[in-house]
């Protein structure tokens, strides 16, 4: 902590003279996925209006690999001083029951900030594939078993499970197409490369309104407003399917209190601008904010939430 020296003694400095101080230099936000990716994406648009809100440069730093975790180890290790940040997802919430080994906590080793947003996923399709709704996909895929494969961001990542549970619930078999980062997997699935993906609607809603995918679905439990014309995976015919996306700013453990506080508040400013509604909302995301305790448990229940679906599901990674 900063000190001032008065009369030969050494003061600690008032935490509300280092909120304010704060920041006097440019910050990292580590994305840990590639360009283009929904995470990346969103990552972009929040340090975009954080820059402006802060008076210093908010620096998207693209981190991909190992389903997340080198981007995340990389923050997890950074010094603690408010400089980077790190954009969580529900592949860090994934990989700590998915992962034998990490060389990171996502408790131990990160202070929560904020959510930013939560969303969901789409089901869409290249449009050679001859399906327009999700009872003509499960038809489809029962009629050629193992035939047909679909493109996640990465081993173990929320798009592959999202897969994997709707293999389950719909009782059939389609073959997992890792990529390292949606950016990759969209672009080859516009590509034709594969079939189909359980993408982001961050990542795959403007292919999706540029006529390069066919959207069969959504997978939350109720419509979005980003494309209320699609029905949800429950709707179309899947009772109790549902994966759900979010966002959130996390600083590496020991970040100090006053910082983590005055980027909260930073983090609600930005997320209530009507600007930022209008533009996430576009891309299928809803802001969503809270305080840093709110976000905690969050992660904690999603630890134990996706841990279970792994489990459950017998994948494991090394």
């Amino acid at each position: 902590m900063r000190a001032l020296v008065l009369c030969g003694v050494l003061i600690p400095a008032a935490p509300a003279v280092w909120a304010q101080a704060y920041p006097a230099k440019p910050v990292r936000m580590i994305a840990a996925s590639s360009p283009g990716s929904a995470v990346d994406i969103v990552a972009r648009v929040v340090a975009q209006k954080l820059s402006e809100q802060i008076g210093q440069q908010v620096i998207v730093d693209n981190r991909a690999g190992a389903g997340g975790n080198l981007g995340a180890e990389l923050a997890a290790k950074a010094v603690a001083d408010g400089y980077t940040l790190f954009m969580g997802t529900p592949a860090h919430a994934i990989n700590t029951g998915l992962y034998r080994k990490l060389n990171y906590d996502l408790i131990r080793d990160f202070a929560p900030v904020s959510q930013v947003t939560s969303g969901q996923y789409a089901v869409v399709v290249h449009p050679s594939l001859p399906v327009t709704s999700i009872k003509e996909l499960i038809a489809l895929a029962r009629a050629k078993p193992g035939q047909l494969n679909y493109a996640s961001a990465g081993s173990g990542n929320a798009t592959h499970l999202a897969g994997e549970l709707f293999n389950s619930a719909a009782r059939i078999k389609l073959v997992h197409v890792p990529y390292k980062g949606s950016g990759p997997a969209v672009t080859d699935l516009v590509g034709g490369q594969v079939q189909l993906m359980f993408g982001n609607l961050v990542a795959v809603l403007p292919q999706y309104k540029a006529g390069r995918l066919r959207a069969l679905a959504v997978t939350g439990e109720k419509r979005t407003a980003a494309a209320p014309e699609l029905p949800t995976v429950i709707e179309a015919g899947v009772p109790g399917y549902a994966v759900i996306s979010w966002f959130g700013v996390l600083a590496p453990a020991g970040t100090p209190r006053e910082i983590i506080t005055r980027l909260n508040a930073e983090l609600i400013q930005a997320m209530r601008a009507p600007e930022m509604r209008d533009k996430l909302a576009g891309d299928g995301a809803e802001p969503t904010t809270g305080t840093p305790e709110q976000f905690a448990a969050f992660i904690k229940n999603e630890i134990t939430q996706w841990t279970t679906v792994v489990r459950n599901a017998g994948i494991t990674a090394e």
